[in-house]
């Protein structure tokens, strides 16, 4: 079981803006998720990984073929207080699920 978590790197976040937006992400998608998989995902320590997307358009494109998928996602808007503009989507995630499953959608992408 893991999380991918798709952060966008043409927007140029600063740290502590990525780690934020990342930690929304896997909360949403948590909640997204039933709750067998929230148990198994937990008691197997709850791996992550964060990858990087191109931009907006590549985000909407994981986000449809999670939900073609069955598997629990989440895209974050921010909320604009700080360095991005309100409702810019900054970050997806997907899972927790299997590995397999979540590497089905996300397994091309690069470390973030």
């Amino acid at each position: 079981m893991k999380q991918a978590i798709v952060a966008r790197a043409d927007l140029g976040m600063g740290e502590g803006k990525l780690a934020a937006q990342v930690a929304h992400a896997s909360l949403m998608a948590y909640e997204d998720a039933v709750d067998g998989a929230r148990s198994e995902w937990k008691g197997q320590g709850q791996k992550k990984v964060v990858l990087q997307a191109s931009g907006e358009e590549e985000l909407f494109r994981l986000a449809d073929a999670a939900e073609r998928e069955g598997l629990p996602h989440a895209v974050v808007r921010d909320a604009g207080h700080t360095e991005l503009d309100p409702g810019t989507v900054s970050a997806l995630a997907v899972g927790p699920a299997a590995d397999d499953r979540v590497d089905a959608v996300t397994g091309d992408l690069s470390l973030y």
